[in-house]
């Protein structure tokens, strides 16, 4: 206690440090958090104002890079790995186990086809996994041989308390004490990388770089041309970004500092009064995709300069303890993002990619729409839109009642997806089951408002306008 009675800094922190230290977390990850708990003390929102950052303008193309860089992309092939972020359970779908073990295509999981991608490749395959995903996704890599060799093919992220938003005091749940416990967000990725010795052993046999994105997201592939531009103008970190449209208004944006550093702002670091901007698409033109190239060396010897903490921004997520019980005490969880690292790297650079590059599944809508003829797995084990449709991917918005969980999708789909080749939207509103062989085309709505499931009989032929 201070003189006066107030709690001092090391008291407030004491009892996190020693929870920490129970649960055998590295020592540079309880510094780590000790950082963030100070900012949340001291009242620190995390938030960037837009009058202290700029537009970034232009970027450089990646479909317009000159063509030797595939040469030196292919050249460096052998310096690096691939990093795949594999902790999400799919908890928004219903899912218990890794968002990564869905079937996705031609009765391949999301895993199965990054697994082939890095062996056509002839990289490594790194995942970063999380204490829920680790079993089950080490168990499918089982079936590559190929992957197996002197680097392993995981390591953990961290986990860290969540903080009580009334006395800023840890979280305590003794019905389920894993409740106590959040994931710090995938900017853990390069303490992981360092306090699990990967980084290290990486250096050692002689690994410069690594494409790092989303289990998730099949469209973020190893490009030489890419990774040839990378290396040639020796960044230490690049980011790749995609065009901003109005469906991507409350994602994060790229943009500058006064003094012309890269940074990366997210919604939650966005003050109230700035949303107009920050939702502009015009003004900020560029969103994170979330696939990033790091040159490994560089990661070392920003990570040594910082004591180990690479301090990026804070993100003060409020939840409630018990995410499915919303009368369960609210909680703050630091996090921060990975692509925020940006900000970190001296020199560091942005690109700008196809939105081919950025096709995640975060729902039914877009595993419905990925799983159909709409899309097609090449012979490079890419996922990518059917040549025919120069419109782009279909939109899907089913009923969030009937098809948001995967048992309740996969129910109500027992033949596999529609065609949605010749699709542009297609909408379902109440309860309906599919037989084989539906046909989607053009802009069909379905509506059931009675209580009854209706079935979609084999064969029919849906055509709206």
């Amino acid at each position: 206690m201070g003189s006066n009675g107030v709690k001092s800094f090391r008291d407030r922190f004491a009892p996190f440090a020693e929870k920490m230290k129970r649960e055998g977390l590295p020592e540079i990850v309880v510094r780590t958090f000790e950082y963030y708990y100070h900012q949340l003390l001291e009242g620190h929102t995390g938030y960037i104002a837009e009058a202290d950052i700029e537009p970034v303008e232009t970027l450089p193309d990646a479909e317009r890079l000159p063509e030797h860089l595939e040469a030196v992309g292919e050249n460096n092939l052998e310096y690096t790995v691939l990093i795949k972020l594999n902790g999400g359970l799919g908890t928004s779908m219903g899912l218990e186990k890794a968002k990564s073990l869905l079937k996705v295509k031609d009765d391949l999981t999301f895993l199965d086809i990054i697994a082939r991608q890095a062996v056509q490749a002839g990289v490594p395959l790194i995942l970063m996994n999380s204490f829920n995903t680790r079993r089950d996704s080490l168990q499918v890599l089982e079936k590559y041989p190929e992957l197996q060799g002197e680097i392993p093919l995981d390591f953990l992220q961290h986990k860290v308390p969540k903080v009580r938003k009334d006395d800023l005091a840890p979280a305590e749940w003794p019905a389920n004490p894993a409740l106590e416990w959040c994931p710090p967000g995938h900017g853990d990725l390069y303490t992981a990388l360092y306090t699990s010795g990967r980084l290290d052993l990486l250096l050692e046999r002689g690994y410069r770089y690594a494409f790092v994105s989303n289990a998730d997201n099949l469209g973020a592939v190893l490009d030489r041309r890419i990774l040839g531009y990378f290396v040639e103008n020796r960044l230490p970190f690049m980011m790749e970004a995609a065009d901003r449209t109005e469906a991507d208004r409350k994602g994060g944006h790229l943009a500058r500092r006064k003094d012309g550093q890269l940074i990366l702002r997210e919604s939650a670091q966005c003050p109230p009064e700035d949303e107009p901007h920050f939702q502009n698409v015009r003004r900020h033109r560029y969103f994170n995709t979330n696939n990033l190239w790091l040159d490994l060396a560089a990661l070392k010897k920003v990570l040594e300069e910082r004591d180990f903490i690479l301090g990026l921004p804070m993100i003060r997520n409020r939840k409630t303890l018990d995410p499915r019980d919303p009368t369960s005490p609210p909680v703050y969880q630091l996090e921060t993002a990975m692509g925020s690292a940006i900000a970190v790297f001296p020199g560091s650079g942005a690109i700008r990619v196809p939105r081919s590059r950025f096709a995640p599944v975060k729902n039914t809508n877009d595993l419905l729409a990925v799983r159909s003829d709409a899309y097609r797995l090449t012979e490079d084990y890419r996922i990518v839109l059917d040549p025919s449709r120069s419109s782009g991917p279909p939109i899907i918005e089913l009923d969030a009642r009937y098809y948001k969980l995967i048992d309740h999708f996969e129910d109500r789909f027992p033949y596999g997806p529609p065609s949605l080749i010749a699709c542009q939207k297609f909408t379902v509103k109440g309860d309906f089951k599919f037989g084989r062989g539906i046909v989607v085309k053009g802009k069909v709505e379905l509506v059931n408002r009675e209580t009854r499931q209706v079935f979609v009989e084999n064969g029919t032929v849906l055509e709206g306008e």
